[in-house]
């Protein structure tokens, strides 16, 4: 169940404001803020089994929109992609004497690096 919630709360980032503002506020309740049912339909003046049909068709869109788009999964590659670079720089780095060529290469490389990922998030 764990893994679910990261997974929703990641999508609700990503994909958000494509719900409805009560679904986004009745997911926010449940995944971000780990309100119970009953809680988010206190919170929301609704019945649980309507912030539970709620939530479930939040999910089907979150997830549907996933499929479609492949945002998270973009940019999980594009990390993975990122620290191998980060890698081979760190390797250049040590091959290289301080202050040559290799050495500062591999410094513009990992601040370049460093700045995408800054950018993405």
């Amino acid at each position: 169940m764990a893994e679910k919630c990261y997974d929703i709360s990641r999508l609700l980032d990503y994909y958000g404001e494509m719900l409805s503002e009560r679904q986004r506020l009745a997911a926010r309740l449940y995944y971000d803020d780990d309100l119970s049912l009953s809680e988010v339909a206190e919170e929301l003046g609704i019945s649980r089994q309507g912030v539970r049909a709620s939530l479930k068709k939040s999910e089907e869109t979150l997830y549907d929109l996933e499929n479609r788009l492949g945002l998270t999964g973009r940019y999980d590659r594009i990390l993975r992609q990122l620290d191998k670079l980060r890698a081979r720089a760190r390797a250049w780095k040590e091959k290289g004497e301080e202050g040559s060529e290799l050495s500062k290469l591999a410094l513009d490389v990992l601040r370049f690096t460093d700045n995408i990922e800054n950018e993405l998030d």
